[in-house]
């Protein structure tokens, strides 16, 4: 058990919070004290997944046991969420959650302004600015479309995501200057002290709670209907497994059907009147590319955006190179220029797995079990087509998409062949140096 104190020693509220709040005044926007929760309980999510290690905690290696307690103004409003809470948690993150509420103590102050009924934020919804490929091409659609302003929130994380990710915006924001394009840049909630016997975990499949509260956090301001719109390609959305022994390990589901109808159902429960949504639910990575409204802007910035699934792994290889090239978002990216040549030319993204016919890839290891992956699943498909129908249930539940399953299926399918020409296309080749070892 870890107890610790959320306020700082100026009694303002720690974890990152209070700078949050800074943030939105300097847009005019005072979120609620129900939005101010969800990013409280966002942040005791994200530090709860990445300071808990699974292989110390967990009885078989990966599942972990963990329970939050935390202070809500209206305890019986968030106890009507505690099911649908630890239902989505489980399913983002494959621990078993507990949530439970308190009282907030009286004398503690949120530190949320009192002037929010004076305040008119120029906003009128939320989208998610990752860093990655497919939140810059959903930023660069939705400005160029002119629809509503929008905006933007990010994560920061470390400085191997953070640097980029803020030299990206700040194109999109001169590309656009004349929309006034803003941005709620969060920091990583931090505690001083830790569980000192367990270590850290880095598998940080909560990161995507923390994304989706901040959101709602921002949007609470509006008082009335908002989008928070999460751009991210179809394939990466379903996260069908590559085969029967990788369940789940594509690099997040942060946007599946099944999550997102939670997080809609948990705004729904607290009165928060934000839809979660994803532009790019039936489009590839590639077909992203390909449709985006400003290829001359995307070309030049690309090579800045992030997809890689552990940038930081560069300052071990000499740094300058933050793409491997050779994990499941790195193939995917790679895939999908191949697949936009035409539009975009060569993907400018440099890679440390550059010269891709000239490796052979060991399956067994971190450079080689991926490409095995695809190849086995795209070999599986071309020999039968029909299969996808199937293979999309395996991460997560779509019963209630039943109208959508077709579309999914063929996305699925489409996904996958970008994946199998851009494979045979960089002659990639792979073995196993443990077959025959029984």
């Amino acid at each position: 058990m870890l107890d610790f104190d959320i306020l700082r020693p100026d009694l303002k509220l720690g974890l990152s919070i209070d700078d949050a709040i800074r943030q939105m005044k300097s847009v005019d926007a005072v979120p609620s004290t129900v939005g101010l929760e969800i990013l409280l309980l966002s942040a005791l999510v994200y530090l709860a997944d990445t300071r808990i290690n699974r292989i110390q905690t967990s009885q078989d290696g990966w599942t972990r046991e963990i329970g939050l307690y935390l202070p809500v103004h209206d305890v019986a409003m968030w106890d009507g969420t505690k099911d649908t809470l630890e239902a989505m948690l489980r399913f983002l993150t494959g621990d078993l959650w507990s949530v439970d509420f308190r009282q907030w103590p009286e004398k503690v102050a949120t530190g949320l302004p009192d002037q929010a009924n004076l305040l008119q934020p120029s906003f009128k919804g939320i989208s998610l600015f990752s860093g990655g490929l497919d939140s810059l091409i959903g930023a660069i659609d939705h400005l160029k479309a002119g629809r509503e302003n929008v905006l933007f929130v990010s994560h920061r994380a470390d400085g191997s995501i953070s640097k980029p990710q803020g030299d990206l915006f700040e194109h999109v924001r001169q590309r656009f200057d004349n929309q006034g394009v803003k941005r709620l840049a969060f920091g990583n909630p931090r505690i001083d002290d830790g569980f000192q016997e367990i270590k850290s975990e880095n598998s940080t499949r909560g990161r995507s709670f923390l994304f989706i509260g901040l959101a709602a956090f921002a949007g609470s301001a509006l008082r009335a209907p908002f989008p928070i719109y999460v751009p991210e390609n179809g394939l990466i959305s379903l996260n069908v497994p590559l085969d029967p022994t990788r369940l789940g390990s594509n690099s997040t589901r942060t946007t599946h059907p099944y999550y997102f109808r939670r997080w809609n159902d948990l705004l729904r429960k607290l009165r928060i009147p934000g839809t979660v949504q994803n532009p790019y639910w039936n489009k590839t990575k590639g077909e992203m590319i390909v449709e985006c409204k400003d290829a001359t802007f995307l070309k030049e910035v690309a090579s800045i955006s992030l997809s890689c699934a552990h940038p930081a792994h560069d300052r071990y290889h000499g740094g300058g190179k933050p793409h491997c090239g050779h994990c499941l978002p790195c193939i995917i990216r790679r895939a999908a220029f191949k697949r936009a040549e035409a539009v975009l030319g060569p993907d400018p993204t440099p890679y440390r797995t550059d010269d891709l016919p000239a490796m052979e890839f060991d399956s067994s290891k971190k450079t080689g079990e991926q490409f095995r992956g695809f190849e086995f699943a795209t070999g599986m498909l071309a020999e039968n087509p029909a299969r996808a129908k199937a293979y999309i249930y395996k991460t997560g539940p779509l019963f209630e998409d039943t109208d959508k399953i077709d579309d999914y299926a063929d996305l699925y399918l489409r996904g996958m062949t970008e994946a199998a020409v851009f494979l045979k296309a960089a002659g990639v080749t792979t073995y196993s140096s443990k077959a025959g070892n029984g």
